[in-house]
């Protein structure tokens, strides 16, 4: 009996993988585990094989790990030819072939897309280059943010305050140096939580002596002599001495080497079908190639099908990992993504998590614990039913709320079985920013429902 040709693939097929962190290996893990015998291209523009982001923001800012100790534990085995530290830098979909900055090329039979996302730049070019001034991404980023941290600095200040640039300062305060944190929102976490959490991120920060100042936009950093960093000055007239700053105004999505592919790809990410396939520019769906992790825009049955942009470890392995399995599979045997987005943060001494789309939230209800003692859950509410959660040290009711979401429950919920509430506690505005208004460090992007659609609805902060 002749082979069909997805035996064939499995057999002596050739699959590339571009972008070589967590969606990738996670992907090439699962292509292996389900009989994949062919060839298998890791391409990654950093010259490391795969590693640990959250670690970087965390254990190796205290001292407490090294940035080169964070590499991924191997599932298994992956047999694959690696090409580290060589850009990919376009793409044949006709051909289907990756171009890579070394001039060399890389044929392929199905194509896993996992560029991620990278720091946005301080966007005044010369400013940028000073001497101190800084982003936290990669594990070269880490491990120059450790050193100069471990050498003291006066100050450090932290230009905006989403979950990285709240970790950072967290770091800064534990290791006992004086940090400021310029945010353009009204509060910390403003844009992923909201303003009735952000203002309880916000008193965080100030009992663990942070210097923070809202509602403020970092119009300049000044150098000295020699080139280093030593001032920021500040849209409300004040200046802020520094030897350090960390620049952490959220991600950029690397998709600008697929420009004039004919792939729907754009500063949003690449739009794929609940399978992870990519579209094309026309909105038609592609066979053979998909994507997974931070750079996909993908539908969500449970969030109306709109497309989400999620920068999540959770999503990165699910995506991956359902990725994987769609490439070697017959159309009936294929799945979709609809992992319930997942998010964890830790600092000042707090464990947030989250579950759900509370940026799409409209109201929310604190349901258990207690704002004033810092351990509590908060239920996001949108069109009459649970849309999220958030919970700071209160962790074991996550999973009821995930249920709730996944059962598209309504807001606000009964509770037969939780902590008894207050009577008359009642749903607050969730009190989120104006989408027009950018602000730092979404986890969750909402970007439309067209893959054809190139106009941008979150942009984050310019300063």
């Amino acid at each position: 009996m002749p082979d069909t040709a997805l035996e064939q693939l499995k057999r002596e097929g050739r699959i590339v993988v571009v972008g070589a962190s967590l969606a990738g290996l996670r992907a090439a893990e699962t292509l292996r585990e389900k009989g994949f015998a062919g060839s298998l291209t890791m391409i990654g523009d950093e010259p490391y094989e795969p590693y640990d982001r959250p670690p970087l923001s965390k254990q190796v800012l205290l001292g407490r790990a090294a940035a080169e100790h964070t590499a991924l534990p191997r599932r298994r085995a992956i047999d694959a030819d690696w090409r580290l530290g060589v850009r990919a830098t376009g793409l044949d979909m006709a051909a289907r072939r990756v171009r890579l900055a070394d001039g060399g090329e890389v044929p392929y039979d199905r194509l896993l897309i996992a560029t991620g996302v990278r720091a946005r730049p301080w966007p005044n070019p010369a400013e940028a280059e000073l001497d101190g001034v800084l982003t936290l991404r990669s594990r070269n980023d880490g491990a120059a943010l450790a050193r100069r941290l471990a050498d003291g600095p006066r100050r450090v200040l932290v230009i905006g305050a989403g979950f990285t640039g709240s970790e950072i300062a967290s770091a800064c305060r534990e290791r006992g140096l004086d940090v400021t944190v310029a945010e353009r929102g009204d509060a910390p976490l403003v844009g992923a939580l909201g303003g009735v959490i952000g203002a309880v991120a916000a008193e965080l920060q100030r009992e663990h002596g942070v210097d923070l100042r809202t509602g403020v936009m970092v119009t300049g950093l000044e150098g000295d002599s020699t080139g280093r960093v030593r001032a920021a000055h500040l849209s409300d007239g004040s200046t802020v001495e520094a030897e350090v700053v960390v620049v952490s105004l959220g991600a950029q999505r690397n998709t600008e080497w697929l420009t004039g592919s004919g792939l729907g790809a754009g500063p949003r990410g690449i739009a794929c079908d609940a399978g992870c396939r990519a579209f094309d520019i026309r909105g038609i769906v592609t066979d053979d190639i998909y994507v997974a992790g931070d750079v996909a825009r993908s539908p969500h049955p449970l969030f109306g099908y709109q497309f989400l942009s999620l920068e999540h470890w959770g999503n990165a392995v699910s995506q991956a990992e359902t990725a994987a399995h769609n490439m070697l599979s017959e159309s009936t045997d294929r799945r979709p993504h609809i992992w319930v987005p997942a998010f964890w943060s830790s600092q000042f001494g707090v464990n947030i998590k989250s579950v759900g789309v509370p940026s799409m939230g409209t109201e929310i209800l604190i349901s258990q614990g207690s704002r004033a003692e810092r351990r509590f859950t908060g239920v996001y509410g949108y069109q009459g039913r649970v849309i999220g959660a958030v919970t700071f040290d209160n962790a074991r009711w996550l999973q009821f709320y995930q249920r709730l979401i996944e059962t598209t429950a309504p807001f606000p919920p009964e509770f037969p079985t939780v902590d008894r509430r207050p009577d008359g506690l009642k749903p607050l505005p969730a009190d989120f920013p104006d989408p027009s208004v950018p602000t730092h460090g979404p986890t969750i992007t909402l970007s439309g429902y067209s893959p054809a659609d190139r106009r941008m609805t979150f942009t984050p902060a310019g300063h």
